[in-house]
């Protein structure tokens, strides 16, 4: 496939904020281009949007069914060759499933469903399908996060005894939901966010961090969930101890009314052998302690490191990488994935999380809601 892939978006429109971040990554290598969208369920703030990334206005649509259904009659050098998901946790479900079905790619926002039970089913959609499904848990984009990846399956952290990360934020400290800030709104709707807001929204990218790294799945859970302001129907902060398959264990705690803190999600794993930390906010540095030697700092770009965090460098050393980037990584292997299919060639390994990442996702959120409302009682985790 000598082109770039053609994309099409659902959500993202004006007002909204992710879906910005999604174009952006998906534009830096330049392997692809967006040619549609049904942005809003508002059509002319679709339009709107459409007419600010130049798009032809007969490819912008006014709902995502009838943007699955007239793409897929297109001859094939228009087509589009994947769908971009950046709705609302509701819909992702539906929108992947309508775009499989008709025989497109999936790259999707997470948590990947409203529930287990649908998550499942879309792995079953996906399988059927037989198309890449992608999902951007961007934090495992960062090469240092990869690096952290490489120690441990490199046995450079002998066997893992505990897992700790955290995610704490403070944009929830106010009640700003009822001021019509969007985001607030629909993150603590039920009915639009599902069982969890905080653990839903940035509870899963710790323990999916935790999980990228180090390989290990959860066992069993307790956790607590606390809604500290009054009215609000899910949690803004809750607590999990986690007993990992193999005797590890484990410490995560998310929270989105930590004054002061803005994204601060970090890890420490802890081994036999030694011990790394890496933080979020800082994502070009990774502590490495060897047991008995002094701690040392591994830096992105530099020749040291692995071939792992290496393929996924664009800068030289002292040029920052981050945010943008980390999701760019997402986005660049989902293309790699799509273009092994559309040759018929035999897929590699791809580095990107999966529609199995997104299935254990939400087993994790069943498994801390069920437990937060036994009381913190210890939970075996969901089946998968």
């Amino acid at each position: 496939m000598k082109r770039k892939l053609r994309y099409g978006m659902v959500g993202g429109g004006q007002g909204a904020f992710i879906g910005a971040v999604h174009r952006m990554a998906a534009n830096l290598d330049g392997q692809m281009e967006l040619v549609a969208g049904a942005f809003s369920t508002d059509l002319k703030n679709s339009q709107r949007t459409g007419e600010q990334l130049f798009l032809n206005p007969s490819r912008i649509y006014k709902t995502y069914e009838e943007m699955a259904r007239v793409e897929a009659k297109l001859p094939a050098e228009e087509r589009m060759d994947f769908v971009s998901i950046v709705t609302p946790n509701f819909l992702h479900a539906p929108v992947a499933s309508t775009f499989l079905k008709a025989g497109f790619h999936v790259v999707c926002d997470k948590p990947m469903t409203l529930t287990l039970s649908e998550a499942k089913a879309l792995r079953g959609a996906a399988r059927k399908a037989g198309r890449v499904f992608a999902l951007t848990h961007n934090y495992t984009g960062y090469p240092m996060v990869k690096e952290a990846r490489e120690l441990v399956r490199s046995g450079k952290l002998g066997r893992i005894l505990k897992v700790v990360a955290e995610y704490p934020q403070g944009w929830l400290l106010d009640k700003i939901e009822s001021d019509g800030q969007k985001q607030a709104a629909w993150r603590l709707d039920p009915k639009r966010a599902g069982a969890s807001s905080c653990v839903g929204d940035i509870g899963t990218h710790a323990e999916h961090l935790g999980r990228y790294i180090t390989g290990l799945h959860i066992e069993e859970l307790c956790a607590e969930f606390t809604s500290f302001l009054p009215g609000r129907r899910l949690e803004d902060d809750a607590s999990m101890l986690i007993r990992y398959q193999g005797g590890a264990k484990g410490v995560l705690h998310c929270s989105q009314i930590s004054c002061g803190e803005e994204n601060n999600l970090n890890i420490r794993v802890y081994g036999t052998k030694g011990s790394l930390a890496w933080r979020q906010e800082e994502p070009n540095d990774l502590r490495f302690s060897p047991k008995g030697e002094p701690t040392r700092i591994l830096r992105r770009g530099n020749a040291d490191l692995s071939d792992a965090a290496k393929k996924f460098t664009r800068l030289p050393p002292g040029h920052p990488e981050a945010f943008i980037e980390a999701f760019a990584n997402i986005y660049l292997e989902a293309a790699a994935a799509i273009r092994a299919h559309a040759s018929g060639k035999k897929a590699a390994a791809f580095d990107f999380p999966t529609v199995d990442d997104g299935v254990e996702g939400m087993a994790f959120i069943e498994t801390c809601v069920k437990s937060a409302k036994a009381g913190g009682k210890w939970t075996k985790f969901a089946k998968i």
